[in-house]
């Protein structure tokens, strides 16, 4: 996954202007691969829609990629003969490779795209680009499994576009509802940020996407769709699942290790319900005061278990160094990821030894107590070096906290993120770099 995109937080959503000198407000990608029965069927279809019902702007983008029979003439003879329409031709086969060609050079501030064959019913098209057009949402896309949507499909397809979701809201934690539909819509400035990190150019290209938006903390607005199966569709659906199963392991092993820098994608203060901050409490506390309490609950009973079995062969000053150092590597490791939100290598290696100074400081913390306990009993039972051992760590806890977040993992989300204007915009290649281009020249 390619992680070199300019750093920096987006720009607060703003309601988009119905007219925009020219340019269209919509985009509407049609990515085609041998489809020349079907292809003018489909663009005179929606472009009636568009026309009749569409108060905006709008183009629709044929994107041909590598068709072997005539559809790239359809489509240019339709970019001749329709104003709104263009095409585009690709030498290479793939719907994602097709979605972010025409995507990164579209001047179109909304970017949607929808199958050819046309089997989601369009008059979701405007609830779908609304939450785009008024700055609600960043991504939209159409459901087939919200309660309220009417689906007409075999058995077959229905069982592995339920078992797809399934694993991934199991895998990968996704919320949102269903992948694989083809009928979706983005911001234009979200795809400039999010389509350099996707990698795949084939069908999981929209998954990967929506995963990548998700975990990044963009909105992303459902719309329940009427939908009829095409009996004729041209898909493969074993490969496709094994392509698609592939990808969920290789986004998944990605995200584990933290390869993708996503809280670069984060939206302006206020502009998500989850940046509004408790009055009076730093960024923050709430979440990792919460985060810090359950890894230090788990961190307390492996350190408990570890003493008990260090100490059948130990004495307990070496059973407390043992278990405790053991203990602290994996909470140092367990805050980082989990409390502090900090992912991948970098400064890894630095913040395992600060956290062995914050472990230096709770061993002569619970050292020290053992050692008053055992001036102060002279024999003490096991069960009461428990129990101080117990106390003490509770107060090294409280300390390893506030050491944590003032001095292990401070918060650098102010110094990561340029001042305005150090961060170019995303620059846009004029149309005729690309392979193949017709425009209507009216």
């Amino acid at each position: 996954m390619r992680t070199d995109t300019p750093r920096g937080t987006l720009p607060a959503r703003e309601h988009l202007l119905a007219h925009t000198a020219g340019r269209p407000v919509l985009d509407v990608v049609i990515p085609v691969h041998n489809e020349e029965k079907d292809l003018e069927r489909c663009v005179r279809r929606l472009h009636d829609h568009l026309v009749r019902t569409f108060p905006y702007g709008f183009r629709i983008t044929v994107a041909d990629n590598a068709s072997t029979d005539a559809t790239p003439q359809v489509a240019t003879w339709l970019a001749h003969s329709i104003p709104e329409v263009e095409a585009y031709r690709l030498e290479e086969k793939g719907r994602g490779r097709a979605l972010r060609t025409v995507w990164s050079h579209s001047d179109a501030p909304v970017l949607a795209y929808m199958d050819v064959d046309l089997s989601t019913d369009l008059n979701a098209l405007l609830p779908l680009v609304a939450p785009l057009i008024s700055g609600h949402s960043d991504l939209a896309i159409g459901s087939r499994l919200a309660r309220s949507s009417r689906v007409v499909r075999g058995p077959k397809r229905e069982f592995i576009s339920r078992a797809y979701n399934l694993i991934l809201r199991g895998s990968l934690a996704a919320r949102f509802s269903d992948a694989q539909c083809g009928f979706k819509a983005i911001r234009r400035e979200v795809a400039e940020r999010l389509l350099p990190m996707v990698e795949d150019t084939g069908w999981f290209f929209d998954t990967e996407l929506l995963v990548l938006a998700e975990r990044a903390g963009l909105r992303i607005h459902e719309v329940p769709v009427d939908w009829v199966d095409d009996p004729d569709s041209t898909v493969h659906i074993v490969s496709t699942a094994t392509e698609d199963l592939k990808g969920v392991w290789r986004v998944g092993r990605a995200l584990a290790v933290g390869a993708l820098p996503l809280d670069r994608l984060a939206r302006p203060f206020g502009d998500d319900p989850r940046d509004r901050q408790l009055s009076g409490v730093p960024g923050g506390l709430a979440r990792q005061l919460v985060g810090f309490c359950v890894v230090g609950a788990l961190s307390t009973l492996l350190y408990l278990l570890l003493y008990s079995l260090f100490r059948a062969g130990a004495g307990p000053q070496v059973a407390n160094a043992g278990a405790l150092l053991l203990s602290a590597v994996a909470n140092t490791a367990a805050n980082r990821r989990l409390t502090f939100g900090i992912r991948g290598r970098e400064r890894a290696v630095r913040h395992q030894a600060q956290g062995l100074v914050v472990f230096g400081i709770g061993l002569a913390l619970t050292s020290g107590s053992l050692a008053a306990l055992d001036a102060a009993a002279g024999n003490p039972s096991h069960g009461t070096e428990l129990a101080v051992l117990i106390a003490a760590n509770l107060a090294a806890t409280m300390l390893r906290f506030l050491l944590f977040r003032a001095w292990v993992f401070p918060d650098r989300r102010d110094d990561d993120v340029p001042a305005d204007g150090d961060v170019p915009p995303g620059a846009e290649r004029p149309a005729s770099e690309l392979p193949y281009t017709v425009r209507n020249s009216r």
